[in-house]
């Protein structure tokens, strides 16, 4: 992150962080990519998406007994996941993430083994926003995905056993007790 002092240029300072976000944005759909390859090339059946937005939803900001990140995806996109999403159950998943300019910028992976279906989802949210969804990952000892549409539609959610992945050290985050 650029230094920022008194003599200053604000508009350089947004300009450096800028371009680190799109390099970020651009490094992570590439990473999304080069692990797609690599499970076709074991056989797998798979399907990469770019979310539009990612949020992170601690339960008091959605439906009730509702948190985890929602990834907002395009509409084009939509018929394509809920057929990937109906083929199986997607027990494994794993995370891989970065983080740039006070972002973080990840890829959930979602596997159904049985069916050989891999879903990836690239999403990037703004880090201090995520502290009340660690912290209630954290305590509930688990963490969701949720997909769907602008306008709301629900298309799938996966449980997740291990909110570390999404939020290393998210024990170490403070607690409002």
């Amino acid at each position: 992150m650029p230094e920022i002092g008194p003599d200053t240029d604000h508009t350089e300072a947004f300009d450096a962080d800028t371009a680190a976000l799109k390099d970020a944005w651009a490094a992570t759909r590439e990473d999304m990519k080069a692990l797609a390859s690599e499970y076709e090339d074991e056989g797998w059946d798979t399907l990469t998406i770019s979310a539009g937005d990612t949020a992170p939803e601690p339960p008091e900001a959605g439906d009730e007994n509702r948190f985890g990140l929602a990834h907002v995806i395009p509409d084009n996109r939509a018929e394509a996941f809920t057929e990937a999403h109906a083929a199986g159950e997607f027990p494994r998943y794993d995370v891989f993430r970065n983080e740039a300019a006070g972002r973080v910028f990840l890829v959930t992976v979602l596997l159904d083994p049985a069916s050989e279906t891999a879903i990836l989802l690239a999403g990037s949210f703004e880090r201090h926003l995520s502290t009340e969804l660690a912290q209630a990952a954290s305590e509930a000892d688990e963490m969701y995905t949720h997909v769907q549409t602008l306008d709301g539609t629900q298309l799938g959610s996966f449980r997740h056993d291990d909110p570390e992945k999404f939020f290393p050290g998210a024990d170490a985050v403070p607690r409002d007790d």
